[in-house]
């Protein structure tokens, strides 16, 4: 069971782990130890509330493909237990992601007053850059 939001939890089910070798250094415990984590999810067969499926298949995240499942290879540690934690706190903070809400921007108006003051600067500034012309003697 994962925990995600203090209502909000994905089963086991739910979540898809397979275990691979991990690619890079490491030597030969690379070569005969499968540690790297392949964990799939998928939003659609989820019991995730439907504003969260919703803005995870808008995301533009490339960790979701375009069938809504999500793909994350975890292999950055050398055992499977912490590429496994790693994998489950990545998804954790995509579908955590997907909940917060945008704030509301109320498009607004420059007052009067800074209208005026930006212009007033305008000039101001003109007439500095027309006294420095030629001076006529």
């Amino acid at each position: 069971m994962l925990h995600v939001h203090q209502n909000i939890s994905l089963a086991d089910w739910e979540i898809e782990l397979s275990f691979i070798r991990a690619q890079g250094a490491g030597g030969q415990n690379v070569n005969k130890v499968a540690s790297a984590v392949h964990l799939r999810f998928d939003i659609e067969r989820s019991t995730l509330p439907r504003f969260y499926k919703d803005k995870l298949l808008q995301m533009n995240d490339q960790r979701i493909t375009k069938d809504g499942v999500v793909v994350i290879k975890a292999q950055q540690f050398r055992t499977q237990e912490k590429n496994r934690d790693d994998a489950l706190a990545r998804l954790k903070a995509l579908v955590q992601q997907a909940g917060v809400r945008q704030k509301f921007r109320r498009p607004t108006k420059p007052s009067k007053s800074s209208q005026r003051k930006r212009m007033d600067k305008k000039t101001q500034r003109g007439q500095v850059k027309q006294m420095r012309g030629k001076v006529d003697v």
